[in-house]
């Protein structure tokens, strides 16, 4: 057995003798320097056990053991805790989607290897409306991601859309599908190994080398086509997420857009003409549509401000007993008229 010890990167003395052994292996000591460490050299377990467990499933068949010497059990014993992984990065995706909702058979596992650059990703769709991606370099968590999780995100789209595409799960879909649709309700782990890291960001937690954007991509465009293909049960029910996805945002983005519009006219984006007046119920007020700017100009000094507004109109409106459907959605007039009394087009009120 041999011993050596250092102390701010010198060491104290030449490497000794201290023992025999027939067990091979390395242990490392270290105590943390509190003049360096000014804050605190207090460590926290629960911190301690999460990093442990991440390298764990990140470096499969591994054992990694935690003993905490400063706290006891109920029996007098040592805290402790082991962290163990057979199957690695799929293990660690249930572990993170154990509350939820599986749509799929199983996780969705894929290893392989592209421009020298090894790739493993683990994924599984939930019924939840969020994303939860984690990224992992040579066992670093990226939190900020970076460009292995753009390549992820571009495989991913790509080779869904074009699954979807050429098996005609798209064809009634009259709307557009967006990167976000494809990965709601997805929990996925990706993890890759670079030769020379390159990190950006001022807590230098995201990858930056471009290189490995693409070979993340075609690694997961391959690999995901192949499963598709084999398990087209699990492929028809991912596009069927996406595509309500897709419809829960187009509606949503509607309802926001009806709401905004009410907000622009409680705030005056009123049609510019329009002489308001201040009684905000509506069953006590009055509109008075009058044509043109003079018959407005004497209709504003006969009316009683409190419950009567009038509405000038340009010209003669158009008659919409004659005209198409679409003329009269179009004619500014009468858009005017529907923003002035509030009611929306298609509505029971219009």
């Amino acid at each position: 057995i041999w011993q050596q010890e250092y102390e701010r990167g010198k060491t104290l003395y030449p490497v000794k003798t201290i023992g025999e052994t027939d067990f091979t292996g390395t242990i490392v000591t270290f105590l943390p320097d509190k003049s360096i460490f000014q804050q605190t050299t207090e460590y926290n377990y629960d911190t301690l056990a999460t990093r442990l467990r991440e390298l764990a499933y990140l470096n499969k068949g591994i054992t990694i053991t935690l003993t905490d010497k400063r706290n006891k059990d109920d029996e007098g014993n040592d805290i402790m805790e082991t962290f163990h992984s057979t199957e690695g990065l799929p293990e660690f995706v249930k572990y993170l989607d154990n509350t939820r909702e599986q749509l799929t058979a199983g996780v969705i596992s894929m290893e392989g290897e592209k421009n020298g650059i090894p790739v493993e990703v683990a994924m599984v769709y939930n019924t939840s409306y969020s994303e939860n991606l984690h990224s992992y370099v040579n066992n670093i968590n990226t939190h900020e991601g970076g460009t292995h999780l753009s390549g992820f995100r571009r495989g991913l789209t790509g080779t869904l859309k074009k699954y979807a595409e050429n098996s005609g799960l798209l064809k009634n879909v009259k709307f557009e599908i967006a990167g976000d649709d494809f990965r709601e309700g997805l929990t996925a782990i990706v993890s890759v190994k670079v030769g020379e890291p390159q990190f950006e960001g001022q807590t230098k937690t995201k990858l930056g080398n471009r290189e490995v954007t693409s070979a993340v991509s075609q690694a997961v465009s391959e690999m995901l086509t192949d499963y598709l293909e084999e398990n087209p049960d699990d492929a028809k029910t991912i596009v069927q997420k996406v595509i309500l996805a897709a419809q829960a945002r187009h509606a949503a983005r509607k309802a926001r857009e009806m709401v905004q519009r009410k907000t622009v006219m409680s705030i005056g984006g009123l049609p510019g003409k329009l002489s308001d007046c201040s009684e905000t119920d509506p069953a006590s007020c009055e509109i008075f549509l009058v044509e043109g700017d003079s018959a407005g100009g004497t209709a504003k000094q006969g009316r009683d401000r409190n419950f009567q507004a009038i509405l000038p109109l340009r010209g003669k409106i158009l008659n919409v007993e004659k005209a198409m459907q679409h003329k009269v959605f179009e004619n500014e007039e009468i858009k005017n008229m529907f923003t002035a009394l509030g009611v929306s087009i298609g509505t029971e009120e219009d």
